[in-house]
This record gives C-alpha cells, sequence and structure tokens, in this order.
C-alpha cells in the first residue's frame, strides 16, 4: 500500500485544501539560518547515499514536481536539493510555453518523455500542471491547442483534466514511479520583495521579466486555480505538499526532508550478489592479484 510521507504541510486527499488556510512563513520556533542549512546540508548527504541505492536496485524511479507564483523559489530549491548528489542520477525538465511539435500532442505527451527510467530522479520545474493554473487564468490558450471539442463551460475541461492528470499519476506509482508534487506557496508580498531586489540588484536584473508583475496581478485567480488543482489531484500515491516559501532556508529543509523520507520508506538496499556474481568477484581478485602492474 502507498502511503505518503506525513507533514502538516500535506495536501488533504479528500478536496478539502483551500488555499487560505496553507502558510506561507515558518512555523513558531522554526530554528535559525544556520541551523536549517545545517539540517539540509545532512538531507542532501543522505540523499545523495539514496540515490545511488535507487540505482543500484533499479526497481523505482522517482518524479519530483516543482510548481509556484513566479519568485518562489523553484529553481533555488532544485539547485540546492541536486547539489553534492551524482549528477548522472538526475534528469531536470524545465517547461516553458509549448512548442508547435508539442501542441500537436495531448497535453500530457511533453512531460510523459521526460519522465525518469528505473533508477533515477526526475525533476519537473513546472509541469503538466500548467494546463490547469496558467491555461486556466489564461484560458485564450485553449484556442491553440486545436482540441476536437471545448466545452461551453471550460470548468469541465479543467475536470476532465483534473481527471486525467490523476490516472497518469496513478499509472505511474503502479508503475514504479514514486510521485512527489511541491506547490511553493510565496505570499504576494514577498513575491513584490523579490522582484524589486531584482530591480535593485545589478546582478539579478537578469531574472526581472515584466511579464511576472503583469502575471502577479492575475493573483486572486492563480490562487483559485491552485487550490482546486491541488485538491482535486493530491493522493496518497501522488500526494501534494503546500510548502511555506517566504523562507527559503525552512522552505529547502522541508522540501530536502519529505524526498528523503520517501525514498527511505522504499527500503532501498544494494543488492546482494549471487553466488555465480561472488564467484566471478573472485576470480577478478585473483586475476588482479596475479598482475604486474610494472
Amino acid at each position: 500500500m502507498i502511503e505518503a510521507v506525513e507533514s502538516s504541510y500535506l495536501v488533504p486527499f479528500d478536496g478539502s485544501f483551500r488555499v487560505a488556510d496553507a502558510p506561507t512563513s515558518p512555523p513558531g520556533g522554526t530554528p535559525d539560518e544556520d541551523a536549517l542549512e545545517d539540517a539540509l546540508d545532512d538531507r542532501v548527504d543522505r540523499l545523495s547515499e539514496l540515490q545511488r541505492m535507487l540505482y543500484a536496485t533499479d526497481r523505482f524511479a522517482m518524479l519530483l514536481v516543482f510548481q509556484a507564483m513566479d519568485a518562489g523559489g523553484k529553481d533555488g530549491t532544485i539547485r540546492h536539493l541536486t547539489t553534492g548528489v551524482n549528477p548522472a542520477g538526475f534528469q531536470v525538465s524545465a517547461f516553458k510555453q509549448p512548442s508547435a511539435e508539442e501542441l500537436d500532442h495531448d497535453f500530457l505527451w511533453r512531460c510523459a518523455r521526460r519522465l525518469p527510467e528505473r533508477g533515477r530522479i526526475g525533476i519537473f520545474n513546472r509541469s503538466h500542471y500548467e494546463e490547469v493554473l496558467v491555461v486556466r487564468v489564461h484560458p485564450e490558450f485553449v484556442g491553440a491547442q486545436r482540441l476536437p471539442e471545448v466545452p461551453d463551460d471550460l470548468g469541465e475541461l479543467w475536470r476532465a483534466r483534473y481527471e486525467s492528470i490523476a490516472d497518469w499519476e496513478r499509472h505511474l506509482a503502479r508503475s514504479g514511479t514514486v510521485v512527489l508534487k511541491f506547490w511553493l506557496n510565496v505570499s504576494r508580498a514577498e513575491q513584490r520583495r523579490r522582484f524589486l531586489k531584482r530591480i535593485d540588484e545589478p546582478e539579478k536584473n537578469w531574472k526581472f521579466s515584466l511579464r511576472d508583475v503583469e502575471e502577479s496581478r492575475l493573483w486572486d485567480r492563480y490562487m483559485e486555480a491552485y487550490e482546486d488543482a491541488l485538491g482535486a489531484t493530491s493522493r496518497p500515491c501522488a500526494p501534494w505538499y503546500a510548502i511555506p516559501a517566504d523562507d527559503k532556508d525552512f522552505m529547502r529543509m522541508t522540501v530536502a526532508d519529505i524526498v528523503v523520507r520517501r525514498l527511505e520508506s522504499l527500503g532501498l538496499a544494494y543488492p546482494t550478489p549471487s553466488a555465480e556474481a561472488l564467484e566471478k568477484l573472485d576470480v577478478g581478485r585473483r586475476m588482479l592479484e596475479s598482475e604486474d602492474p610494472g
């Protein structure tokens, strides 16, 4: 039986999730910055060990999905999570505006072709959820998808996509892909502060986009879309976690902790060599020991 990692930030499976109830700041009593950084380092070290076991076992894959409003901290969280871990064990995919080829397929196609194989951890920076988030906030994008039929009530389209997403993620879980989804829940005030920092600090100017500011003005519509999408698709086999994102150190440590605990729950271990393999190891040792390295 698949069970989600327990956390106070786990999105309920009964559709009762409310954005207004999801905190954007850490709880009282949270350790200071140095302690959080040390805790993150410990978890990344453990993640590195577990990733090697995941690869050696070759039975499971892991898919980490990250969604957030602009300046929510996706890039930094992914960077800190993977720093010090064997890059061969990870594959990061960032999804932007769909290409013409992608629009000629169903909305899950471009993400399906980026799924990690067994033994690897795949990370989606944005994902298939853009189709019920950005596209919902901008329904004019639906026309470019050339769907055979578009209901008059677009709510029917979003509900159908929630169903398709949930079915697809359930299929992935049944096939050995461990799915974890993180919504980095930044407040509008903190987003504004980060936007201003991108303007005020020259080395961050490249990150600034007027489009991001324009999108932030649609905040309420985005929050409605997030609330419905997370509530409709958080399931034990593919849970959502609404992580407070106003404090980056707390956010990164919390994400890393959930990922590590989920991997630990798989009972990973290095394979035990068979009798035949042990015999080959012995033969290899004798061959090497008999050589003259010169």
